[in-house]
């Protein structure tokens, strides 16, 4: 950041404490993109856009008041917003943390359109060479971020993190039927662009004839990108905010074996890529097991969560946004890969439906969830038949998680989730008979 940001901030800490603030927190994101679309096989458009956001946080009389910005503002207005909506909020603390100036980066050389251009090209030009029908769109984008957390306690954090976002979708017509398939990753540079365009290749393969489901119950293999479907609920039942009011299926279950013993789960909050060193609360991150062989081990949360138990917090207070209070967030999900190859996987399925792409919202705390296929597969004998249309899932991710799986060790990052293909029992298949 610039010497001008560092006369702002300065400036908004000794206006604040002149009006009388007792306690001061500055929080400001910068962010710069160079994306390169492409759309129908063809280059459309590049971009380049910068922005940065800041929110000043004071205490007066114990009242928290918030102003954010998004331009060039005078302090003095900031300082004058944000008392004014101080004066309208109950006392609430201020959960500062005291520190000192400290520098994190995962910081790779930028990359130019010039760059990215020939590779989103090679990547197209390899799917068609397969596959010729097909239109290719997406995009990948190089993007810059800068997050600073200064506060009247001396702390002043910065972390720069850059990172190359890249999202290829294929999709395909042959008559009245419509196939879509889609793969995303985050790399650090521009890497050999065969892994994609083989799994690309692969769904498209597997999806070049449609077949019937079968009457019946099967079992089900998650690929890597529908077993997030499992995840959000069980992640929403490890936050302390969710256990402390008694939303949490796993309330008072520290401890205990709450699913299946081959399941362990942390959060990896230094992975390159995938990491942040601090929350918004200014607490360092941590490594977190939180569910170890099927056992809850922790619950993670932010520094008013783990002030009523009379515990630390694990460092996980992030804000929903910037004029929210912080709440139990996690960095990443890292679920630990079991053994099994993909191919050893299908043959333990032998007989049943692979789910790679779901449509709709996935389960809430409850565990309870419906949701459409968009790419499924029919298996038999360990050997996939072809695409199936149509059909829905339906279960209990609690009820799915507690039966018998297996875990695959090929896993991959879906977002921020790193999660292997799972091969599970007690989910409900329908479609047209």
């Amino acid at each position: 950041m610039t010497a001008a940001t560092d006369h702002l901030i300065d400036a908004l800490l000794t206006e604040s404490r002149q009006a009388g603030a007792e306690a001061v927190q500055i929080h400001i994101e910068q962010h710069t993109a160079q994306p390169v679309h492409f759309e129908a096989n063809r280059l459309k458009s590049l971009e380049r856009s910068e922005s940065q956001t800041l929110a000043l946080w004071v205490w007066r009389e114990g009242r928290p008041g918030v102003a954010v910005a998004a331009g060039a503002v005078p302090p003095a207005v900031l300082v004058e917003k944000a008392l004014a909506v101080s004066a309208l909020q109950p006392p609430q603390p201020a959960y500062l943390q005291p520190g000192s100036v400290r520098q994190f980066q995962d910081w790779q050389p930028p990359i130019a359109p010039d760059d990215l251009i020939p590779w989103g090209e090679a990547v197209i030009a390899s799917v068609r060479q397969a596959f010729p029908e097909v239109l290719c769109s997406g995009g990948l984008s190089w993007q810059q971020s800068v997050t600073r957390l200064v506060n009247s306690q001396g702390l002043d954090y910065t972390y720069h993190a850059s990172a190359l976002e890249v999202g290829m979708a294929c999709e395909w017509v042959r008559g009245d039927d419509f196939l879509a398939v889609g793969e995303q990753m985050r790399l650090a540079t521009l890497t050999d662009p065969q892994p994609l365009v083989d799994r690309l290749c692969q769904a498209l393969t597997w999806a070049q004839g449609n077949v019937p489901l079968p009457p019946g119950n099967w079992p089900v293999l998650l690929t890597s990108k529908a077993a997030d479907l499992l995840w959000e609920p069980v992640q929403a039942a490890l936050n302390g905010r969710q256990v402390l009011e008694g939303a949490s299926p796993w309330a008072g279950k520290r401890g205990q074996r709450v699913v299946h013993p081959s399941l362990t789960c942390r959060q990896e909050p230094h992975v390159p890529l995938h990491g942040c060193p601090f929350d918004d609360e200014g607490l360092l991150t941590q490594p977190l097991t939180l569910i170890d062989q099927g056992v809850v081990t922790c619950f993670y949360t932010d520094q008013y969560t783990a002030a009523q138990w009379g515990e630390t917090s694990t460092g996980n207070g992030f804000r929903p946004g910037l004029t929210r209070a912080p709440f139990p967030t996690l960095v990443n999900w890292w679920v630990q890969p079991g053994t099994l190859t993909d191919q050893e996987l299908l043959h333990q399925l032998d007989t049943g439906l692979v789910v790679d792409q779901v449509l709709g919202g996935g389960a809430d705390i409850s565990g309870d969830f419906s949701v459409n296929v968009d790419l499924g597969y029919w298996v038999q004998g360990g050997v996939v038949q072809g695409r199936v249309k149509d059909i829905m899932i339906a279960g209990n991710v609690y009820d799915i998680l507690q039966a018998n799986l297996l875990l695959g060790a090929n896993a991959q990052w879906q977002d921020d989730t790193f999660t292997p293909p799972l091969l599970v029992e007690r989910i409900t298949i329908t479609g047209p008979s």
